[in-house]
């Protein structure tokens, strides 16, 4: 008997989701121990497998970088739902799912015969979670989006940008998917982890309804704190979390790199001036209006005069919360990700390590993302389908 490869070990996952959201949240489980099977249809499946580079750069399976890179450590079932026998094979199988997790418009799983409904009526304790970008209720439920819509309805893009004394600049886009990621991936894991202690203890499953935009806006905390304050949110780049102040910005240097300044604290900001021989800014870290502006322009100016090689060993040596901003190659050979063992390799692909680490449960990476179908026919023979049964069905194109 092997043992358990992490907590979740022994919970079911079913996974109809594509792209970046639902997977996220689904390789975390799988991270975790869950058996995750990825439904696919038929036909193009998961859209993620053809975007971006793929075979050609990394000799892995033709899928691409993308892809293979959030959808590890499961299993693939191609399963074509919109025939009869296509329904009745899910909903058997979700009769011994724990966790089902959906990632269509409103109403289409209802549609096809899969919804929570039909699989309450067989498995009462399941938990379902649907992710869409606006939620299920309300005018906006059937809309279409991506993540930059939901960001920009939550009022964060809005937030995101530069600020020169005078005037914003406009919204700049995060390449951080904060809507699919936040929103779509860790938000739900929070809503079905509670819901599953909920099911084992109630024997009572629930829906779990998960809007992005929701939980974008649940988590922009500081400009409702402006706005409640003062009417309206600061205007972008402006407020103390977005460059507002001396103590808390970006700084170009020299050879045109930049410094995240964090000294938000009076004695990390003191600190600071200290190391650049600048303590007569001391009192000024949190200065604003004219002063403020007066004081940033100084720093800003003092720091373009030396290059990042220059000042990289004057802030670490202090410690003032003031760092480099790098880039991805670079962060991949910094000593301190190295030593956490956030970059693995896995098929080829470079991919990041989970972001948490049980003592109980040390992670190893396991399994490559699986190809298209690789796992059809032994999961339907797991869940108790007939040799004779898997045939008819591979021969009907349902699998």
């Amino acid at each position: 008997m092997t043992e358990p490869r992490g907590p979740l070990a022994g919970l079911r996952v079913l996974d109809l989701t594509r792209l970046l959201p639902g997977p996220v949240a689904t390789m975390h489980l799988a991270d975790l121990g869950a058996e995750v099977i990825k439904i696919e249809d038929t036909g193009a499946g998961d859209y993620a497998r053809a975007m971006g580079p793929g075979e050609s750069k990394t000799g892995g399976s033709g899928d691409s970088v993308f892809f293979r890179m959030v959808n590890r450590n499961k299993k693939s079932l191609r399963l074509d739902l919109k025939q009869g026998a296509g329904v009745a094979a899910f909903l058997r199988l979700a009769k011994d799912a724990d966790v089902i997790f959906e990632s269509f418009r409103p109403g289409v799983v209802d549609k096809l015969g899969i919804g929570y409904a039909a699989v309450k009526a067989v498995n009462p304790r399941v938990v379902y979670c649907a992710i869409t970008g606006y939620g299920q209720t309300g005018p906006w439920a059937e809309l279409a989006g991506h993540d930059i819509n939901y960001l920009a309805t939550a009022g964060l893009l809005d937030q995101i940008g530069s600020h020169d004394g005078e005037k914003s600049g406009p919204p700049a886009i995060p390449n951080l998917q904060v809507g699919d990621l936040l929103g779509g991936a860790l938000t739900p894991l929070l809503g079905v982890l509670a819901a599953v202690i909920g099911a084992k203890a109630t024997g009572q499953g629930s829906h779990v309804d998960v809007a992005m935009t929701d939980a974008v806006l649940a988590h922009n905390i500081f400009p409702l704190v402006t706005t409640q304050v003062f009417g309206q949110p600061a205007p972008r780049g402006a407020d103390l979390l977005t460059g507002g102040v001396p103590c808390y910005g970006v700084y170009r240097t020299a050879d045109d790199r930049y410094l995240a300044v964090g000294a938000l604290e009076p004695k990390f900001w003191q600190v600071m001036c200290a190391a650049i021989g600048r303590s007569d800014l001391a009192p000024f870290g949190l200065a604003t209006g004219s002063k403020g502006r007066e004081v940033k322009a100084e720093l800003a100016a003092l720091l373009a005069s030396q290059t990042m090689a220059h000042w990289e060993p004057i802030f670490a040596a202090a410690d003032c919360c003031v760092t480099p901003i790098l880039r991805v190659d670079e962060v991949l050979q910094h000593p301190q990700v190295q030593a956490r063992g956030m970059v693995v390799e896995l098929g080829g692909v470079k991919q990041y390590a989970p972001p948490f680490k049980l003592s109980a449960w040390p992670w190893t990476a396991a399994e490559s993302a699986p190809a298209a179908g690789a796992d059809s026919e032994a999961v339907l023979a797991a869940a108790g389908f007939s040799a004779a049964e898997i045939t008819a069905l591979r021969e009907a194109k349902v699998i």
